[in-house]
């Protein structure tokens, strides 16, 4: 999984020295952080509407994926245009491994 992300970091941080009119991420880039997010906020409503009409059918089962993966990339555009990488996210979940989510909360709350 990691070489997948690690591919996904290299190209997104190339992609801060294309042209906008060449690529995709790079016009997210020109737009700037609000458009980032916006596609964010889009692609998790879309995978939350994907999910919520999930009846086990082989469609409904690609559509959450395919949501998820926007969702996912998006997100990943959005760490890498605040100079953010995958895995300080990936250590960060690493961490909570064994902790409950209630206990994981509390911590946060206390900071």
């Amino acid at each position: 999984m990691s070489d997948v992300l690690e591919a996904l970091q290299e190209t997104l941080e190339a992609r801060k020295s294309d042209g906008a009119e060449n690529s995709y991420v790079a016009s997210l880039y020109a737009k700037g952080l609000n458009k980032i997010l916006e596609k964010v906020g889009e692609e998790a409503t879309e995978t939350v509407l994907a999910a919520k009409d999930y009846d086990g059918t082989d469609a409904a089962r690609s559509a959450v994926i395919a949501e998820t993966a926007d969702l996912w990339f998006h997100s990943l555009v959005m760490l890498a245009h605040l100079d953010l990488r995958y895995d300080e996210v990936l250590d960060t979940l690493g961490n909570r491994i064994g902790t409950s989510g209630i206990e994981e909360k509390a911590t946060r709350a206390e900071k």
